[in-house]
């Protein structure tokens, strides 16, 4: 009868300490001090501990990446169901596996690390629909070489790749004012996300430029701070255009505008971004902006391969542009009066 070979877990609990703290000790990375990584090696030794993984996964051929997502943002037809296919078809391609974990809230609130980082499964990490801050730097701290995809935190220790959204909603609102619209809102919970707040500064610069008005009132939040979608309240008296900070608020507020009444774009444009879902035949198409996905996985991918092969560069980050597309839910502004009945 065999005996039981000894986890990371075994290890970390002879030792007094995490398993992730042992599964980097065993790799050769930071995040420790000398005695602590000896004493761990030593227990290892004595306890006869093999590492499936080899000694150093920066070697590996094959790579297994770590995909984390917060569960709010994760649903069949969600923009970043979308980034999560085409990350694992661009690690599949380089011949590396992906594997998926979805961060619950309550995980996120007790700070909890994810079970990829507990179980010492991942080479390296890629955290996409930004966690929160003080989660998103933990996990960091504490696990593999990570990259940020689609959003950015200044004290993270780790790169990030991100889509240019202040340019993004820049370009539609300076469109949508070269057409002829004076009165335009923003309809996004700019305190919900880094993303949404970027997208925000946006239209607010191009207002600016323009010297151009921004009503308090107009500027109508989408979304609750945990994430849930919640409808926006209609002011009494509307601006000719609203520039969403995504399709899918933008397909909401047009809904919510047709219901009351108002013809969209006869009586007011609306814009989205991402141009993402592409949504039905039926309905009317958005001018948006498209951030260049494919570029942003590519240059993430890149960044986490280089890190794991034990690159030592300065952590930075990456801008992807993209293009404004112009359709049918906006057109130029005839001056008609738009006030809630």
């Amino acid at each position: 009868m065999s005996l039981k070979k000894p986890s990371m877990r075994d290890i970390a609990r002879e030792v007094g300490t995490s398993a992730v703290t042992v599964s980097k000790a065993l790799a050769g990375k930071t995040g420790m001090s000398d005695s602590m990584r000896e004493r761990i090696l030593k227990k290892a030794a004595e306890m006869g501990y093999e590492n499936p993984r080899g000694s150093g996964s920066a070697t590996k051929e094959h790579l297994d990446i770590g995909i984390l997502i917060p569960d709010k943002y994760f649903e069949t037809d969600s923009y970043y169901a979308g980034i999560y296919r085409q990350l694992v078809r661009k690690l599949s391609e380089a011949g590396h596996f992906a594997v998926l974990e979805l961060l619950g809230a309550e995980q996120e609130k007790s700070m909890t690390l994810p079970n990829l980082l507990t179980a010492g499964h991942a080479d390296g990490l890629i955290l996409l629909g930004e966690p929160g801050r003080a989660y998103c730097r933990k996990i960091v701290q504490e696990g593999p070489p990570a990259v940020l995809l689609d959003f950015c935190d200044e004290q993270a220790n780790a790169d990030a790749v991100a889509g240019d959204n202040s340019y993004g909603t820049y370009r539609l609102t300076s469109h949508l004012i070269r057409e002829g619209h004076r009165e335009i809102g923003f309809v996004g919970n700019i305190r919900a996300t880094g993303s949404i707040m970027d997208r925000f500064l946006g239209y607010y610069r191009a207002m600016l430029m323009n010297d151009l008005q921004v009503h308090e009132e107009w500027i109508l939040p989408d979304r609750e701070l945990t994430g849930g979608l919640v409808k926006p309240e209609l002011p009494e008296t509307l601006p000719s255009a609203f520039v969403c900070n995504c399709d899918m608020t933008a397909r909401m507020m047009i809904g919510l505008l047709e219901e009351r009444g108002f013809r969209v774009p006869e009586d007011v444009s609306v814009t989205g971004f991402d141009d993402y879902p592409p949504g039905s035949g039926n309905e009317i198409g958005l001018s948006t902006f498209r951030i260049d996905t494919e570029s942003m996985i590519e240059l993430a991918v890149k960044a986490l391969l280089e890190r794991c092969a034990g690159d030592g560069k300065p952590f930075g980050r990456t801008v992807v542009g993209g293009q404004p597309v112009y359709r049918e839910s906006e057109i130029p502004h005839d001056d008609k009066d738009q006030t809630l009945h």
